[in-house]
């Protein structure tokens, strides 16, 4: 017996509105494309979250996954496949295409899923899009506030359009320390000890387990500096892309067996690569 008068799935909803999606933005530039599908896949996966989303675990008990994360991948991928067929595609969720055109887009669509799922608004979608020469752009958008960083090579980064000040030079000392550092690796000597060696040159510490938005608060002067180890790209990329489009630096540095991911004004930067190797 056919199905009547039945509420469409999640997946049948998400096709749809990525469909309407592609007609409105099929002529956007890169830059407006990258904006717009934060924006978008951000609001989608809070407005599932109101409706009631599913978590299940990955790695661990704080390592999790919601049907929101799946959903607003989804929609980011479909219109990506649709308006850039030769960019390759790399999602936290599995979405996966080679690329033709040697660009690659990098996906998070609920970073901070975490605090995401426990009702935190400290979390975002985040998009970046890379070439041979390194990451050309970054977007991030973080709903409950409502604002949308956006920077990259041939862009000084943004925050709800408007330029932010370019990042100036201070010391450690001077500054906050944005960070995360798993339980598990606190219980390693020596990841323990490499991170504790640098934060603890820091005015002030904050941990709130969204790295890209920490990472946006670096580059528009919110934070001073950012200090993570085995950072995915998608965690990484747009991120970098701000910290650098405003005058900062992002860095990746080895210590204590592990490697770090490090963005900040170019003085803290260069601290902190001190601070690793010494």
């Amino acid at each position: 017996m056919e199905r009547m008068n039945s509420e469409p799935s999640l997946t049948e909803m998400i096709d749809a509105v990525t469909k309407t999606f592609i007609v409105a933005h099929a002529d956007d530039t890169d830059a407006h494309l990258a904006q717009a599908l934060v924006y978008n896949a951000g609001r989608l996966a809070w407005r599932l979250r109101e409706q009631g989303i599913t978590t299940e675990a990955k790695t661990s008990v704080s390592d999790v996954v919601t049907d929101a994360d799946r959903a607003a991948e989804q929609f980011v991928s479909g219109v990506l496949e649709a308006v850039r067929p030769e960019d390759g595609i790399v999602g936290e969720e599995g979405a996966a295409r080679h690329s033709e055109s040697g660009r690659i887009w990098h996906i998070d669509p609920v970073d901070g899923t975490y605090n995401f799922a426990s009702g935190s608004d400290y979390f975002c979608s985040a998009l970046s899009l890379s070439d041979a020469e390194g990451v050309i752009m970054g977007a991030v958008h973080r709903p409950a506030m409502g604002y949308t960083w956006f920077g990259g090579r041939d862009f000084p980064t943004s925050r709800d359009g408007k330029e932010v000040t370019p990042l100036a030079d201070s010391p450690a000392s001077r500054s906050s320390l944005a960070t995360y550092l798993h339980p598990t690796s606190m219980a390693i000597p020596e990841i323990r000890e490499a991170w504790q060696h640098v934060a603890e040159n820091f005015a002030t510490l904050r941990m709130l387990g969204a790295g890209s938005i920490d990472l946006a608060s670096v580059a528009d002067g919110t934070w001073g500096a950012w200090v993570q180890h085995s950072v995915a790209d998608w965690d990484w990329l747009p991120g970098k892309a701000l910290v650098e489009a405003a005058g900062g630096k992002a860095i990746k540095v080895e210590a204590g067996g592990v490697e770090w991911c490090v963005a900040g004004n170019k003085q803290v930067v260069a601290e902190i690569e001190e601070l690793f190797r010494g």
